[in-house]
């Protein structure tokens, strides 16, 4: 059943062929005080055959969500703030007409919606259930990734391989994931967990999971939510190795059916 206000058919940006993917997919992006940088990345996107694009108003003080809506997106609002809890909302919007697979990117203009087909690809071909866009083996702009995230992506990916034995370069959050496999997950963690929750348990699961090379840019306008604070990203990397411990132990005293 259609939902109230979504888009029934691609969007479409006059001049560009419209790629259609082998799956049904939605667009996922969290938004907070956005208003700057969403018309770009919103127009970015049009044309790719995505059956909805749905901005997760995060509790913006600016106008997020006018300038979603007037972007064609659906506008889920979510005023508790925190990345996980906004793709967690968005998830449940989408749940109500679940699609083959949802595709989360950030709204700052920072992920590449050409990089769009690569990340899916995998996941249209039946070879994977995750994808994650990789800026490490891919090319990020100069001062794109802080020395911060490099280090946090260097120790989390060793553990995530040291543990589980799946290689990852990245926790980018330029992603494609299939219903089916979110499902499985039963992703909770609603704030800076909510990246490596999803490739910790998806490789505790043993689904299977792919990397491929995206372009990062510098954001495109406003602030830094995470990556540009020291307390920011001393919070989230924190978070993201409790994370990871987390799902260690739930690996070892879950029951053999749920894993």
């Amino acid at each position: 059943m259609p939902i109230a206000g979504a888009p029934q058919r691609p969007c479409v940006a006059p001049g560009r062929a419209v790629m259609r993917p082998a799956v049904t997919v939605d667009a996922l992006l969290p938004a907070l005080n956005e208003a700057e940088t969403l018309p770009r990345v919103l127009r970015d996107l049009q044309g790719r055959g995505l059956r909805r694009i749905v901005v997760v108003d995060n509790g913006s003080t600016d106008a997020t969500a006018e300038v979603a809506r007037a972007g064609g997106a659906v506008v889920v609002s979510c005023p508790e703030r925190g990345y996980g809890a906004a793709c967690l909302a968005g998830l449940a919007h989408l749940s109500a007409s679940p699609p083959d697979a949802v595709v989360f990117l950030d709204a700052d203009g920072s992920d590449d919606p050409d990089d769009l087909p690569a990340v899916l690809g995998p996941v249209e071909r039946g070879e994977a259930d995750l994808v994650i866009g990789s800026r490490v083996s891919g090319h990020a702009e100069p001062g794109a990734l802080t020395p911060v995230q490099h280090f946090g992506n260097v120790l989390s990916c060793r553990l995530l391989e040291g543990i589980w034995g799946v290689r990852f370069t990245d926790l980018g959050p330029f992603r494609a994931v299939r219903w089916s496999a979110l499902e499985q997950m039963q992703l909770a963690d609603r704030n800076f967990g909510f990246t490596v929750e999803m490739q910790a348990r998806a490789a505790r699961l043993g689904l299977r999971c792919a990397e491929v090379p995206v372009h990062y840019r510098r954001r495109a306008g406003g602030q830094s939510k995470v990556a540009g604070t020291i307390r920011g990203s001393a919070k989230a990397g924190a978070k993201i190795l409790y994370t990871i411990g987390r799902e260690v132990v739930l690996g070892r005293v879950a029951p053999r059916a749920l894993r």
